[in-house]
């Protein structure tokens, strides 16, 4: 049974400031207010003094009851394949990565080096001056509101990974729902409530906002006692949360990630080797629930030769008999004809469309390629910004400069993506060196959708992929935005944290007087 309310502090609350109904299931949602957003981090601080001080290992068990209760919710994936259109099996395997990244936070907390701990000992006799006793380790932030994401109903929401890695690293969480999935959203979130209670943890810990409306979102991001934000969406919506965040008395960080057209550049050995076989593996990618993901690819690159021509045909003949897909919601589908229809209206460019039969559903997003040459990008900014959705632009450069000026023009990007030969990538050496400044995940001879949850994954860029580069929102490193560092200097050991006593009682790996060590230190 659905409340359509407000969940603060573990509880339902009501709300008289309107309504909203669900995609899809018709459920009525009430819509919060700023008192609801006062309400909520209010709790949430008075719970984070407690939950900071939360034992590793009990923090860990909050998060493995997290995954077990969204694994218990049997009613789940139905309601979101109701709310969304995505298919039940797209949702199981989005469930299973939201419970595994659960897990594995949980596993990051029991092991415990992630506090970064550093110690350097005192040198009392050092002259001209003595050297004092100074350790340092990361701390929680504070209270973090998370913004669902509508393409990801489990993995990039109400307990998906914004979430986990804040509650990982002792955060109090406030989600701000996505409108395009409420019900989802609230049975997430009473599983996250259930395991909190399971697990003994200030009932604060944990907050669900729901709200059609942009100034609630705003209010979220000033809020006095939020401290940071973690966001995935549109370029325009996290800007707004960004600048809304700039403008505070005190500002925070926004983790925005808002977009990219995930570059892929075909070199030439590679494309006469497999000209055919990268094209049905390109269009495969950018087909791939819809082209509803952050890593579609959608530019292509490559130097005019015969090769590119099998590979441009082929592309053709694939896209011709692609399969429309029913897109999430449909200002979603009216963002992406209006982008479709931008980009097809651009001189110098070519469109093929889908020809295959669509589902009737208001929300069938035909297939698009767009052709085009390295003059017409270079003149068009429009062909190098993201359309979301499954369309991919082709671009035809004439020389090796033409090609660097393409990648030059490039924004920041969440990936980017070369095929070719060792021989290839050796002769294009300068090109690898360009993308290393644009994207934040370089991929040879693959695509970029699929983003590997684990400790090396980097799911970021430089803007406006992400408003901060140096942090990622997949895997293990993602705690790092939730957490600041403090230095202790000259405590005695009985009033410093576990993780800076000398005698190390939760054997985790740190850096003392240069060397990294687990052992405990004589005394």
């Amino acid at each position: 049974m659905l409340t359509g309310k407000n969940l603060i502090a573990g509880q339902p609350v009501d709300s008289a400031d309107g309504r909203f109904t669900a995609s899809g299931i018709g459920a009525v949602f009430e819509e919060a207010s700023s008192v609801h957003v006062d309400r909520a981090l209010e709790a949430a601080a008075h719970a984070s003094r407690d939950y900071r001080q939360v034992a590793p290992e009990r923090r860990a068990e909050f998060l493995d009851r997290m995954a077990e209760a969204i694994e218990r919710a049997g009613d789940l994936l139905e309601v979101a394949n109701a709310e969304t259109s995505l298919p039940l099996e797209r949702l199981a395997g989005e469930r299973a990565r939201t419970t595994g990244q659960l897990r594995l936070f949980a596993n990051l907390v029991r092991e415990g080096s992630w506090v970064d701990a550093r110690i350097d000992r005192a040198l009392p006799d050092r002259k001209p001056l003595p050297k004092p006793d100074i350790r340092r380790m990361l701390i929680p932030i504070g209270p973090v509101t998370v913004f669902g994401a509508s393409n990801f109903p489990l993995a990039f929401s109400v307990a998906g990974g914004d979430t986990a890695s804040a509650l990982a690293a002792g955060c109090p969480v406030v989600v701000k729902a996505h409108p395009a999935h409420p019900a989802t959203s609230e049975i997430a979130a009473r599983a996250v409530i259930e395991a909190a209670a399971a697990a003994g943890m200030p009932p604060g810990v944990f907050a669900l906002i729901q709200s059609t409306r942009n100034d609630v979102a705003i209010a979220l991001v000033q809020h006095p006692r939020t401290r940071a934000v973690g966001f995935t969406g549109s370029l325009r919506a996290g800007r707004a949360l960004f600048d809304a965040a700039a403008r505070r008395p005190d500002p925070i960080p926004v983790y925005a990630e808002m977009g990219s057209v995930n570059p892929v550049f075909l070199l030439p050995a590679a494309l006469a080797e497999r000209a055919e076989a990268i094209a049905e593996g390109l269009v495969a990618s950018v087909t791939l629930g819809v082209g509803q993901f952050c890593t579609n690819p959608g530019v292509v690159v490559g130097l005019a030769s015969e090769s590119f021509d099998r590979f441009v045909r082929r592309l053709e003949e694939l896209v011709r008999d692609a399969r429309p897909g029913t897109m999430l919601y449909p200002a979603l589908l009216q963002s992406y004809e209006a982008g479709v229809r931008r980009l097809g209206a651009l001189d110098g460019t070519t469109m093929v469309r889908s020809s295959a039969g669509g589902s009737g559903q208001e929300s069938c997003a035909l297939p698009s390629l767009f052709d085009t040459t390295a003059k017409a990008f270079l003149r068009h900014r429009e062909l190098s910004e993201e359309v979301f959705g499954p369309s991919t632009v082709v671009v035809r450069c004439g020389s090796r400069e033409e090609m660097e000026a393409v990648a030059l023009r490039l924004e920041g990007q969440l990936t980017a993506t070369l095929h070719g030969t060792d021989a290839d990538l050796a002769a294009h050496a300068w090109l690898v060196a360009i993308l290393e400044d644009k994207a934040g995940r370089l991929l040879v001879n693959g695509f970029p959708t699929g983003v590997e949850v684990c400790a090396s994954m980097q799911h970021g860029g430089p803007y406006p992929a992400t408003t901060d580069s140096r942090a990622t929102s997949v895997g293990t490193a993602a705690i790092q935005r939730f957490v600041r560092p403090v230095a202790y200097q000259n405590f005695p050991q009985s009033s410093l944290p576990a993780e800076l006593k000398d005698a190390n009682p939760r054997r985790i790996w740190r850096l003392v007087d240069g060397a990294m060590t687990n052992a405990a230190l004589p005394r």
